[in-house]
């Protein structure tokens, strides 16, 4: 169970992702609300590339002025050096092809970096720990931290050498009926009977009155999983030598 929002994002983690408050960010695929808010106020110009027409449309209709542009990331419609920043919140398929990672250093000025962020419920928490093994038994994928695997994609890149990672952590505070929400709208676990479904929302709320400080809600604490690569150029501009004895054509 995994979050690309979790809830208010940490000003530490932005601003390290995200140095440059004037930056002009491209985002590719899903954000949350909460990040696109404090990109916009902090004075970015902020572009998202989004390849499902649905999702693309619901979220200019959300964001009203913001440029929303249906683009597939292995062939991104902008100019070279276009940004300073290319950001992807969880969706990191996204750079699976090949031609996906070429294509976000190729728009990204010189000096600038690509960013990714994951958001994982931090079961240090002892009360996390146990929704956590509450949930795997339904779903042993459920509340697990983002495996390395994650951005795999990137080891080895020419394009992005150097990986620098950091970790933040923020506290979001969840009430019971939003524990409950939040628990049964995950898509793995609305598919249960309506028995198991009642047995699992029994417990969860169980873990809830046990660990809260009624009236207070609970917070419930997200790791921020952060990465980001300097753009490398080279490739583009490197010149090919051919051997003395290679093949002349003339036309």
């Amino acid at each position: 169970m995994t979050s690309g929002s979790g809830g208010s994002f940490p000003t530490a983690a932005l601003e390290w992702l995200v140095p440059e408050p004037w930056a002009r960010v491209l985002v590719i695929g899903s954000v949350s609300g909460a990040i696109l808010s404090r990109l916009i106020g902090r004075g970015a110009a902020v572009m998202v590339a989004e390849a499902d027409y649905d999702r693309a449309v619901a979220l200019h209709r959300r964001w009203g002025d913001l440029w929303v542009v249906l683009a597939d990331p292995s062939a991104l419609p902008f100019n070279p050096g276009s940004f300073d920043t290319v950001l992807i919140s969880g969706g990191f398929a996204a750079l699976e092809p090949e031609p996906a990672r070429s294509e976000c250093a190729r728009v990204l000025r010189g000096g600038g970096h690509l960013a990714l962020i994951h958001a994982a419920r931090d079961d240090s928490v002892p009360w996390v720990r146990r929704l956590a093994e509450v949930l795997q038994a339904y779903d042993p994928e459920l509340m697990t931290a983002t495996p390395r695997a994650a951005v795999a994609e990137l080891d080895g890149c020419c394009y992005f050498p150097d990986v620098q990672a950091r970790n933040f952590r923020t506290w979001v505070p969840i009430t019971r009926d939003g524990m409950l929400q939040m628990v049964s709208s995950t898509p793995t676990l609305a598919g249960l009977s309506a028995q198991a479904s009642a047995r699992l929302l029994a417990q969860v709320g169980a873990i809830y009155d046990s660990s809260a400080r009624h009236p207070e809600p609970l917070t419930l604490p997200y790791a921020m999983q952060c990465w980001r690569a300097a753009a490398d150029h080279s490739e583009f501009t490197s010149q090919l030598h051919l051997p003395g004895d290679g093949i002349s054509i003339k036309l």
